[in-house]
């Protein structure tokens, strides 16, 4: 991930939301570079509670606000509009409310669902936003509730996000790996896979900016950021299942889908590529090529798998 190297003094960062898969890549990221960073999540730090934010930054004292809280299950949404605007929307404004009175820069954690996916070239900062589902509309709400309470924000809209821990497409990928003959994946739908691992190492550098520069109004804004690259869930899969069979993990028959073959509650949009140029050009942030971070989180969890066969088996 370049940037990194021109990372100035670590600053201290607190981050809101401790469970999700951002979060914990934050907290692993944070304590290889020996950045002192605190998670604060529910039920100790719940955003729908303004009162427990603000006892969370009194009591961290830090220099910048990471906000990794978020309501991610994008079927469910439909069901459930309160409990995902409760937490995308009013949460984040909370949050940033928060920062604004306690004078701390704010990085809000943001998605390509914003968007419909009609485009046929990468989403801009500028575009408009459209979402299709409910959990895009909560998120797109939230940002505009962000923007409102503190100008010294920075919003990160990713995409894909996967990695070697957490609940994401890469593990239940290869889940199903060890359960069927063939899995068949959806290939009408573009977009960028972020590996959460090089999400995290951007966000400590962005973190690190506001904090050398905590008045800095040409930082504060929207970005995109996401891993370089373009494929389709499918590519994605297949990928992974290469990965995996290189290092002799089972692998099944791969078989291309279109999205109405897989039908879900919520829409998902057909295009979510979003363009990175801008991130690139004013904070000097690229992430990895897809593939690359594919290969690593794949690396991981086998050599993870082998360590925790090789401990039971020493253990019976």
């Amino acid at each position: 991930m370049h940037g990194y190297e021109d990372m100035a003094a670590p600053p201290r960062i607190a981050v809101v939301g401790s469970t999700g898969q951002v979060a914990q890549a934050l907290r692993l990221r944070a304590s290889i570079r020996q950045v002192p960073l605190e998670l604060g999540g529910r039920p100790d730090v719940d955003i729908t509670e303004p009162a427990s934010i603000d006892a969370f930054l009194e009591a961290q004292s830090p220099d910048v606000v990471v906000n990794a809280a978020a309501y991610t299950a994008v079927d469910r949404a439909e069901s459930e509009p309160a409990a995902a605007f409760a937490v995308n929307a009013i949460g984040s404004g909370n949050i940033a409310a928060a920062c604004a009175a306690h004078r701390l820069p704010l990085i809000h954690i943001s998605t390509d669902y914003v968007f419909d996916g009609r485009a046929r070239r990468p989403y801009a900062e500028s575009d408009t936003v459209a979402p299709l589902g409910v959990y895009g509309r909560s998120k797109a709400e939230g940002e505009a509730l962000v923007r409102a309470a503190t100008a010294r924000h920075v919003i990160l809209r990713t995409s894909w996000v996967y990695g070697a821990r957490g609940n994401n497409f890469l593990r239940t990928m290869l889940r199903l790996a060890t359960e069927r003959d063939e899995v068949r994946v959806v290939a009408d739908q573009t977009g960028s896979p972020t590996l959460a691992d090089d999400l995290a190492d951007a966000i400590l550098v962005v973190a690190s900016k506001l904090a050398a520069l905590p008045e800095a109004d040409t930082i504060f804004g929207t970005y995109h950021l996401t891993g370089s690259g373009v494929t389709t869930w499918h590519g994605l899969a297949s990928e992974i299942f290469a990965q995996a069979a290189r290092l002799g993990m089972r692998t099944p028959r791969l078989t291309a889908i279109t999205t109405a073959d897989y039908p879900t509650p919520a829409r998902r949009p057909a295009w979510s590529v979003l363009d990175n140029a801008l991130i690139r050009s004013r904070l000097g942030i690229t992430l990895s090529d897809w593939r690359d971070g594919v290969a690593r989180a794949v690396a991981e969890i086998a050599r993870t798998t082998t360590q925790s066969d090789q401990r039971q088996g020493a253990a019976s």
